[in-house]
Protein backbone atom coordinates (compact mmCIF):
# COMPACT_ATOMS: atom_id res chain seq x y z
CA UNK A 1 0.00 0.00 0.00
CA UNK A 2 2.85 2.38 0.85
CA UNK A 3 4.46 1.82 -2.56
CA UNK A 4 1.17 2.43 -4.36
CA UNK A 5 0.65 5.65 -2.42
CA UNK A 6 4.16 6.83 -3.28
CA UNK A 7 3.65 6.12 -6.99
CA UNK A 8 0.35 8.01 -7.01
CA UNK A 9 1.86 10.89 -5.00
CA UNK A 10 4.76 11.25 -7.43
CA UNK A 11 2.48 11.17 -10.48
CA UNK A 12 0.10 13.70 -8.92
CA UNK A 13 2.98 15.91 -7.82
CA UNK A 14 4.41 16.01 -11.34
CA UNK A 15 0.96 16.65 -12.80
CA UNK A 16 0.17 19.53 -10.45
CA UNK A 17 3.65 21.05 -10.77
CA UNK A 18 3.32 21.05 -14.56
CA UNK A 19 -0.22 22.46 -14.42
CA UNK A 20 0.72 25.17 -11.93
CA UNK A 21 3.89 26.29 -13.70
CA UNK A 22 2.14 26.32 -17.09
CA UNK A 23 -0.45 28.76 -15.70
CA UNK A 24 2.37 31.23 -15.04
CA UNK A 25 4.28 30.63 -18.28
CA UNK A 26 1.30 30.81 -20.66
CA UNK A 27 0.49 34.35 -21.83
CA UNK A 28 -2.72 35.69 -20.27
CA UNK A 29 -4.40 36.27 -23.65
CA UNK A 30 -3.77 32.68 -24.71
CA UNK A 31 -4.98 31.34 -21.37
CA UNK A 32 -8.15 33.43 -21.57
CA UNK A 33 -9.07 31.70 -24.84
CA UNK A 34 -8.98 28.27 -23.17
CA UNK A 35 -10.72 29.20 -19.91
CA UNK A 36 -14.37 30.03 -19.25
CA UNK A 37 -15.09 33.75 -19.31
CA UNK A 38 -16.23 33.81 -15.67
CA UNK A 39 -12.75 32.87 -14.40
CA UNK A 40 -10.51 35.89 -13.93
CA UNK A 41 -6.81 35.74 -14.72
CA UNK A 42 -6.03 36.50 -11.08
CA UNK A 43 -8.02 33.47 -9.99
CA UNK A 44 -6.18 31.30 -12.52
CA UNK A 45 -2.85 32.49 -11.09
CA UNK A 46 -4.12 31.73 -7.58
CA UNK A 47 -5.05 28.18 -8.63
CA UNK A 48 -1.63 27.81 -10.28
CA UNK A 49 0.11 28.85 -7.05
CA UNK A 50 -2.04 26.40 -5.07
CA UNK A 51 -1.15 23.62 -7.51
CA UNK A 52 2.58 24.31 -7.19
CA UNK A 53 2.46 24.47 -3.39
CA UNK A 54 0.19 21.41 -3.28
CA UNK A 55 2.54 19.41 -5.50
CA UNK A 56 5.37 20.09 -3.06
CA UNK A 57 3.08 19.24 -0.15
CA UNK A 58 2.30 15.84 -1.64
CA UNK A 59 5.94 14.77 -1.48
CA UNK A 60 8.18 16.80 0.82
CA UNK A 61 6.55 16.50 4.27
CA UNK A 62 6.17 12.72 4.05
CA UNK A 63 9.57 12.13 2.41
CA UNK A 64 11.48 14.36 4.82
CA UNK A 65 9.42 13.25 7.82
CA UNK A 66 8.92 16.89 8.77
CA UNK A 67 5.27 17.45 9.64
CA UNK A 68 4.04 14.46 7.61
CA UNK A 69 0.44 15.40 8.46
CA UNK A 70 0.77 18.13 5.84
CA UNK A 71 0.74 15.50 3.05
CA UNK A 72 -2.89 14.38 3.58
CA UNK A 73 -3.82 18.04 4.05
CA UNK A 74 -2.22 18.94 0.70
CA UNK A 75 -4.00 16.01 -0.96
CA UNK A 76 -7.33 17.10 0.54
CA UNK A 77 -6.91 20.68 -0.64
CA UNK A 78 -5.95 19.51 -4.13
CA UNK A 79 -9.03 17.26 -4.05
CA UNK A 80 -11.17 20.35 -3.38
CA UNK A 81 -9.50 22.24 -6.24
CA UNK A 82 -10.13 19.32 -8.56
CA UNK A 83 -13.81 19.14 -7.60
CA UNK A 84 -14.00 22.76 -8.75
CA UNK A 85 -12.21 21.75 -11.96
CA UNK A 86 -14.77 18.98 -12.50
CA UNK A 87 -17.62 21.48 -12.16
CA UNK A 88 -16.02 24.06 -14.46
CA UNK A 89 -15.13 21.38 -17.03
CA UNK A 90 -18.62 19.85 -16.92
CA UNK A 91 -20.15 23.25 -17.71
CA UNK A 92 -18.24 23.30 -21.00
CA UNK A 93 -18.46 19.61 -21.88
CA UNK A 94 -19.30 16.68 -19.57
CA UNK A 95 -16.67 14.52 -21.29
CA UNK A 96 -13.98 17.04 -20.34
CA UNK A 97 -14.76 16.45 -16.65
CA UNK A 98 -13.47 12.85 -16.69
CA UNK A 99 -9.76 13.64 -16.24
CA UNK A 100 -10.28 16.11 -13.37
CA UNK A 101 -12.63 13.61 -11.72
CA UNK A 102 -10.03 10.83 -11.87
CA UNK A 103 -7.40 13.23 -10.54
CA UNK A 104 -9.72 14.21 -7.69
CA UNK A 105 -10.29 10.56 -6.80
CA UNK A 106 -6.54 9.93 -6.73
CA UNK A 107 -6.04 12.96 -4.46
CA UNK A 108 -8.78 11.63 -2.19
CA UNK A 109 -7.11 8.21 -2.12
CA UNK A 110 -3.77 9.76 -1.10
CA UNK A 111 -5.47 11.85 1.60
CA UNK A 112 -7.22 8.76 2.96
CA UNK A 113 -4.15 6.51 2.69
CA UNK A 114 -1.76 8.94 4.35
CA UNK A 115 -4.17 9.91 7.10
CA UNK A 116 -4.24 6.35 8.43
Amino acid sequence: MNTLLWVIQIILSLLFMFAGVSKFLTPAEEMAQNMPAFLSIGFIYFIGACEIIGSLGLILPWALKIRPRLTPLAATLLFIIMIGAVIVSAIGSPAMAIFPAITALLCGFVAWGRKK
